[in-house]
């Protein structure tokens, strides 16, 4: 089969195209078939070697073949697989299984897979697995968003913040994006009332303040953030700096104890049902519309990898095989 490979970590450069084996399935496993896979910033991180990586593959990539988001079908059913037999169209994510999505086929736990609405295509739902239940993830503690509320997303124009700004605007919160310039009238045409070039400006200067921000990029501080706060403020970091995500867990700790402030990191829950099911049906009720920016071949990988290392991707990158 022709997979994607990574022997060493790096840039985009690392990354070829190969002729593999078909991987073999053990107990509790299907074989995919895929069909589609998108890129995430936790597949960037996995290429890069970034820090939290390193704690399972210290010198080099844990596993060979990269991809977490898959969507496709099953061909073969392992022993002690329950609900699932071959010609399921599944999707799932596979981040903590062992990647492999960017491949013809791939071996994944029945456990982490879903079984695809027939209403939906593979590029669609290929898009659900990490981006929208991030998105999902962090408006909805046990709080929530409630109409009217005043919600900051930054890093509004990826693939986490085109969900998050639908979602939000879907609550009746007023919404403000945050992203770089070119990127404005898709978050605007994705819910946005308001709009922030974070190149020129610092939301947390502007003397606003708002009820939830939630951030794709944590580039500010804790201190810059609690400005752009309002006092009963939630703030949920969902990707970008560790350095940032350790400040603020530690720091949103004690700032608990003395304010009705909450910082914190979104606790990622891998393939929830209870969050797939939501998205699917916000999907069908016309409130979440999946933004993808295009669809290309596995051979294209690599120079998507890139732009999304620069930011310049709008939305979702989907990767089609036949």
């Amino acid at each position: 089969m022709r997979a994607l490979i990574q022997d060493r970590y790096g840039g985009a450069d690392v990354l070829e195209l190969a002729d593999v084996p078909v991987p073999a399935i053990h107990d509790g496993e299907v074989l995919v078939r895929v069909r589609a896979a998108s890129l995430n910033a936790a597949d960037l991180e996995y290429l890069r070697g970034d820090t939290i990586v390193r704690i399972a593959g210290p010198r080099r990539p844990p596993h060979r073949i990269p991809g977490s988001d898959v969507a496709g079908v099953v061909v073969e059913v392992g022993p002690g697989v329950a609900g699932l037999t071959p010609g399921d169209e599944v999707f799932g994510d596979l981040f903590t299984s062992g990647f492999g999505a960017f491949a013809q086929f791939v071996a994944a736990p029945a456990s982490s897979l879903t079984i695809k609405p027939a209403d939906l295509a593979f590029e669609q739902v290929a898009t659900l697995p990490q981006a929208g239940a991030l998105a999902w993830q962090s408006l909805h503690d046990e709080r929530g968003v409630a109409p009217g509320d005043r919600v900051l997303i930054s890093g509004a124009g990826g693939g986490v913040g085109t969900f998050a700004v639908q979602l939000a605007a879907a609550a009746g919160a007023e919404v403000t994006g945050v992203d770089r310039a070119a990127k404005e009238d898709l978050v605007r045409s994705t819910g946005a009332e308001h709009y922030i070039d974070f190149e020129s400006q610092d939301y947390t200067r502007t003397g606003e303040r708002y009820d939830r921000i939630i951030d794709v990029q944590a580039r500010r501080s804790v201190r810059a953030i609690r400005r752009a706060l309002r006092p009963a403020g939630r703030y949920a970091i969902v990707g970008g700096m560790l350095t940032r995500a350790l400040e603020t867990v530690v720091l949103g700790r004690l700032i608990a104890r003395v304010s009705d402030q909450r910082l914190g990191v979104v606790a990622w829950r891998s393939n929830d049902p209870a969050i797939t099911s939501a998205l699917i049906e916000s999907i069908r009720d016309g409130h979440v519309t999946p933004v993808i920016e295009r669809t290309i071949p596995l051979a294209d990988t690599p120079e998507a990898f890139r732009r999304l290392a620069a930011g310049e991707i709008r939305g979702k990158v989907v990767i089609v095989l036949d």
